[in-house]
């Protein structure tokens, strides 16, 4: 799945040791974007997915993420994880990269259109 926010708080940095050797998790809050009534998410991503010129408070950020859920003592966690961050690009919102004006379409003339000096009403009421 894939996902437009903005990231709005970067938690502290998580790290440890497990029988593979060190491990390092990073958790951020992000609101979604383009939403009348915006959500916020908490997503984690590990290891060298982290990228920490990317997650800056305030970036607009394009995730690519999976979602989890685990039981534990009859209980449910779910866990967003990013494999995926990119900054949004804004710059080509239009989809033309160079600027240059788009060729008009040719308007087809017999397209919904009467003779003009037509007094004949084709309306059968």
């Amino acid at each position: 799945m894939e996902i437009a926010v903005k990231l709005i708080q970067l938690l502290p940095l998580q790290t440890g040791m497990g029988k593979n050797g060190e491990w390092k998790k990073q958790e951020f809050i992000v609101e979604t974007l383009g939403s009348q009534y915006p959500k916020k998410i908490c997503i984690s991503v590990w290891g060298d997915k982290i990228n920490e010129s990317i997650l800056k408070e305030g970036n607009e950020l394009n995730v690519s993420f999976d979602v989890e859920s685990r039981e534990y003592n009859g209980r449910w966690y779910t866990d967003v994880k990013a494999w995926k961050i990119e900054l949004a690009n804004h710059t080509l919102s239009s989809g033309n990269a160079n600027n240059t004006p788009l060729p008009k379409q040719a308007v087809e003339s017999s397209f919904n259109s009467a003779p003009e000096n037509s007094t004949e009403d084709d309306l059968p009421f």
